[in-house]
């Protein structure tokens, strides 16, 4: 069974971690059909506004998979609902990015949709229409998808319903379990107020590594200034990111000294769609590659950057194999 290698990077001493080092991803999360209208002027409310539209797939879990396998990582497992209408075709772009899909076909209702509207500064806003992702249930679980698996990662948006909230937790608990560790995503701060930051924490307890960005982790402590929130959330959480677009990341850890890791500059900036879940996927590559956590977070930078110069949230073809 494949494995993550990251290239360049070395395992620091005493880098490791419970679970962390040798072995294969899981996500579990959402896999969605992308609309994204990129538009140069302001939009002009009640006609018309010149735009190039694309239909691309996306999904913050099915995009942080991608990036994870783009980023070095061989044994890349994804698991996600769809609707039967698109499920051939996602199914098809995630193997060919690397993947292996672990879907479940929804025959009731559609493939989660989002319109991602990007402005001349490459800033996008999102209408969502969610469809099966938070249909996910318990049926589709089972424990041995977690078999050689050194972590799992959580899409956040399964949290904001019941039965595919229900699901995340059990994968949690075997994951657990089985001493493999977890982290999440808390993937909008809009639904995240709508759930309550409460019955968010109170959900992700037991994970050992969030990954917000500043808009979430604010909204998770009531602190304004992010490396506030970072040390904050890492006293409930072992490990916290806290992205911040343009201005880096920050990392904190138990509590201690934030660290702060610059962003990568790029020219031709195009669309920011995605670039927090190609950080994730960066990040989670180089850790399982035997990274500590500020090369990590390095490699998760390195992977926002690229991010930014292509349209939706995936990366382009994977270079050819050395």
């Amino acid at each position: 069974m494949g494995r993550c290698h990251a290239p360049g990077l070395r395992r620091p001493a005493g880098s490791g971690g419970r679970g962390v080092s040798g072995g294969g991803l899981l996500v579990i999360g959402d896999v969605v059909t992308d609309v994204v209208a990129r538009h140069g002027a302001p939009l002009v409310h009640g006609t018309d506004t010149a735009a190039r539209i694309r239909t691309l797939p996306g999904g913050a879990g099915a995009n942080v998979a991608c990036w994870a396998a783009r980023s070095g990582c061989s044994d890349v497992r994804l698991l996600a609902r769809v609707g039967a209408d698109s499920a051939d075709w996602h199914r098809d772009a995630l193997r060919r990015a690397g993947v292996r899909c672990l879907l479940a076909v929804d025959e009731r209702a559609p493939t989660a949709t989002v319109v991602a509207l990007v402005d001349s500064a490459a800033e996008r806003t999102f209408l969502t229409d969610s469809g099966a992702v938070l249909r996910l249930s318990p049926a589709d679980w089972s424990p041995p998808m977690l078999d050689g698996v050194a972590h799992l990662h959580l899409s956040g948006y399964l949290l904001f319903a019941a039965t595919s909230r229900a699901t995340a937790l059990l994968a949690l608990r075997e994951a657990r379990r089985r001493g493999i560790t977890v982290s999440v995503d808390p993937a909008s701060a809009g639904f995240l107020a709508e759930l309550g930051t409460s019955r968010f924490l109170a959900a992700v307890e037991g994970a050992d590594l969030l990954l917000p960005n500043a808009d979430e982790a604010r909204l998770l402590t009531g602190l304004s200034e992010p490396a506030e929130a970072a040390a904050e959330l890492s006293r409930r959480v072992g490990r916290v990111v806290v992205t911040l677009g343009e201005g880096g990341a920050l990392l904190a850890e138990r509590g201690a000294a934030v660290r702060y890791v610059p962003a990568v500059r790029v020219p031709g900036a195009v669309d920011s769609t995605g670039a927090g879940d190609a950080f994730t996927g960066g990040f989670l590559a180089a850790r399982l590659a035997g990274a500590d956590g500020v090369a990590a977070t390095e490699a998760g930078c390195r992977a926002g950057a690229e991010a930014v110069t292509v349209v939706g949230g995936r990366p382009g073809p994977l270079p050819p194999t050395p």
